[in-house]
């Protein structure tokens, strides 16, 4: 114990190290040979060789930049879905739950348990053009006959926000129930009305919640090829679909890693810029009347 006490920042080291190795192993070797890979040149037949092609990302850039803006704009659009529906689901489950907040997260959660492609399948149905949800009112005669929402980019935003809205919702409710309720009280008693309070304490102090659902939902969002494959068409692939191809499909490795290790440095530029902009760590003052 005498040891442990007079090399404490040793200590915190070796209890690190376990999570640094599984970083360096499983996220940092993995990177940096994805990087290499991308500076390939060659083909499957004849074999690649390291040629350190840096040409290829600006050739990956402008041959894609249609995918890469597209994704941008499903997953940022998917993001605030998420939070409008999210925010108003987290805020009575924290605020309204009573002794059925248990109950309330279990059904937020309950997707979950069924397979990511599966509940992209069931809303392919739902949005079929004769389904359950199109065909009745087709029927009567409320929408015309070529009206469809499957294959449409609506349909794949549908889909990404259904499948990421419980990494919106269980980070502000985890934020929502740590607000002292006599914070809330004390601005009643100094007449501060609800939207007052809510945009002076309740906000603000859900920052935290908002800064980490919207990651959890934006990067894999922004990411994601299966909605756009089901739920889309071929003017609305994004830039997963086109990895996923250059990977599976054409066996073009190179472009596949230029294009991931791309999508990568600009999610992780995003992530800094947009953390600085929230400035999370600066709450202290957001709850002032």
């Amino acid at each position: 114990m005498s040891w442990f006490r007079r090399h404490r920042s040793a200590t915190a080291y070796l209890l690190l190290a376990p999570g640094i190795l599984y970083l360096i192993v499983f996220y940092l070797y993995p990177t940096v040979q994805m990087f290499l890979v991308s500076l390939w040149t060659g083909n499957v037949q004849d074999g690649y060789a390291l040629t350190f092609n840096f040409g290829i990302y600006p050739e990956a850039v402008a041959q894609y930049n249609e995918h890469f803006i597209r994704s941008l704009i499903y997953g940022g659009a998917a993001t605030v879905l998420t939070f409008l529906i999210g925010f108003p689901l987290a805020y009575f489950i924290a605020f309204r739950g009573g002794r059925y907040k248990s109950l309330l997260l279990f059904l937020v959660i309950a997707p979950f348990f069924t397979s990511f492609l599966l509940r992209t399948i069931s809303w392919k149905i739902i949005f079929s053009d004769n389904g359950i949800l199109f065909g009745p009112i087709k029927d009567a005669g409320l929408l015309p006959p070529e009206f469809r929402v499957l294959a449409t980019p609506v349909a794949v935003v549908a889909g990404i926000t259904y499948n990421f809205l419980p990494f919106m919702t269980l980070p502000l409710y985890v934020a929502l129930e740590k607000i002292p309720p006599n914070l809330l009280e004390a601005a009643e008693d100094l007449y501060a009305g609800r939207w007052q309070r809510f945009r002076r304490i309740t906000l603000p102090l859900a920052l935290p919640g908002v800064f980490a659902g919207s990651l959890l939902t934006f990067i894999p969002a922004v990411g994601d090829f299966i909605n756009a494959e089901l739920l889309g068409n071929p003017q609305s692939q994004m830039i997963g679909n086109v990895i996923q191809a250059r990977f599976l499909r054409v066996s073009d490795f190179p472009t596949g890693a230029a294009l991931s290790f791309i999508l990568m440095a600009a999610i992780i530029v995003g992530v800094l810029v947009y953390a600085r902009v929230v400035g999370t760590e600066e709450l202290t003052g957001g709850g002032a009347l």
